[in-house]
């Protein structure tokens, strides 16, 4: 496959590259892709040198799959000029995700519906999909009614300016601020802008997409999104109620059964997940499995994703791994001839 990495110099293009290299994705031709600033430049991938090219140099070349990563306003604008020339785009913005000609896909869950005809495929937000993984199966099994979920994400999830504000914090150095706040020493309520309802853009991805990615919309997600001072892997609170009762032994079957899904969940050792420990892994990791004793039905969990691998790079992968097994991409310069 001749395959462009659009976005390749940023934060989860660069992962991009590494998840690829190591799942040794079968690329015949590769082409790394970023802004005009970046066109030039050189980049190593498995011992290689490759120059960035530009956006129109890349669509000239065909390529068969494009993975993007550098934005929603670069996606929307650029996505549809590389499916004309018959490349698979899987776009990591949130630019199509609720877009209702567009699929969103986590492999493990829906990869089933793609077909040679999607052109453009989603991939979700990264706290979506770690929530996602870690609820699919209890969802099959006992039906949600409604999720209450509060997250505590990395600064990595911001980017580059986020993370190395929060490097400049532990060193006492003043820089470049990414929040309106520190974020050492503390936690900001404030993920993504807020909207004219009070919730902030990322909170109503977390709402929204579950229903489109489980293709049901009788359960509701409300979520509160905050950001911690850690370096990479976005951690969650999950609390969600179900339609049918369940036994605590057999929710941690159903979950350790799951392929991407790793249960660490033994108080009498603390053994639970943690960011430091899911840290460039691409499994989700879920723990503190208890009863909510306050209502029927109801389960509390702790899930925890290294957010540019499973919750971005990984999961990009992992679509297109599918396409080419399943034969849905083929070559893009044979499609427009």
């Amino acid at each position: 496959m001749k395959v462009a990495v659009v976005g390749a110099t940023g934060m989860v293009g660069e992962v991009m590259l590494k998840v690829l290299a190591e799942r040794n994705f079968p690329i015949t031709e590769l082409l790394l892709v970023a802004s005009e600033r970046s066109v030039g430049k050189k980049l190593t991938y498995i011992g290689e040198e490759y120059t960035i090219i530009g956006l129109n140099d890349a669509i000239a070349a065909q390529p068969d799959i494009a993975i993007f990563s550098a934005g929603g306003g670069t996606s929307l604008e650029w996505a549809p000029k590389f499916a004309q020339v018959g490349t698979t785009v899987i776009d990591n913005s949130s630019a199509w995700r609720m877009d209702p000609t567009k699929k969103l896909v986590v492999p493990e869950i829906n990869a089933h519906e793609l077909t040679t005809e999607d052109k453009i495929i989603a991939n979700p937000n990264c706290s979506t999909i770690q929530m996602v993984m870690a609820l699919d199966p209890l969802h099959k099994k006992y039906q949600m009614k409604r999720v209450v979920v509060s997250t505590y994400q990395s600064v990595s999830g911001t980017g580059v300016k986020a993370v190395q504000q929060l490097e400049n914090e532990i060193a006492g150095v003043k820089g470049e601020m990414a929040y309106p706040y520190p974020i050492g020493r503390n936690a900001l309520p404030h993920c993504d802008v807020f909207m004219e309802n009070g919730y902030t853009k990322e909170e109503m991805k977390l709402a929204r997409e579950p229903q489109k990615i489980l293709n049901d919309r009788t359960f509701s997600v409300s979520a509160t999104a905050v950001r911690i001072p850690t370096a990479g892997g976005h951690s969650e609170s999950v609390n969600v109620e179900f339609h049918n009762d369940f036994e605590l032994s057999e929710v941690r079957k159903l979950l350790s059964e799951t392929p991407g899904v790793t249960v660490q969940d033994n108080p009498d050792t603390n053994t639970y997940p943690m960011p430091i420990y899911a840290h460039g892994k691409d499994d989700v990791f879920v723990g503190r499995i208890r009863r909510d004793e306050t209502q029927r039905n109801t389960l509390n969990m702790w899930v925890v994703s290294d957010n540019l691998r499973k919750g971005a790079a990984t999961n990009a992968v992992q679509i297109a791994e599918y396409l080419m097994e399943n034969s849905l991409v083929s070559s893009a310069s044979e499609a427009v001839s």
